[in-house]
């Protein structure tokens, strides 16, 4: 059974690329400036990037592996600067439990499950 555990430190040049790649530019994610006066004090992170970041991690171990179902949920910000622990879990063969929990405070970023072939 699959156990992986990493750990990212998102930057803002990565929200910026992606926003580029994705064209999900919300400024929630790139601009400074409007993000200090929202109620995150700071931009955060796409939910997709930090989902791109599992995908990257499952594939350096599964490169044969092929998404068949997701389900994600981001319960609380991702920030620019702050380390973020990821935990991929296989539950039972092809069903995995992903876990993105923020190492400053514990909390969970997202909380997901995914079904491979």
């Amino acid at each position: 059974m699959l156990d992986l555990t990493a750990t990212w430190t998102p930057t803002q040049a990565e929200f910026n690329a992606f926003a580029k790649v994705s064209g999900d530019d919300n400024a929630i994610h790139v601009d400074e400036a409007f993000s200090a006066r929202t109620a995150f004090g700071r931009t955060v992170s796409h939910g997709m990037l930090i989902y791109a970041k599992f995908w990257g991690l499952l594939k350096q171990h599964r490169p044969e592996a092929r998404q068949v179902t997701q389900s994600m949920m981001f319960p609380n910000p991702a920030f620019a600067g702050e380390e973020i622990t990821l935990n991929i879990r296989e539950t039972t063969p092809g069903q995995l439990s992903l876990r993105a929990i923020r190492a400053e405070d514990g909390a969970e970023v997202l909380i997901g499950e995914t079904e491979i072939a």
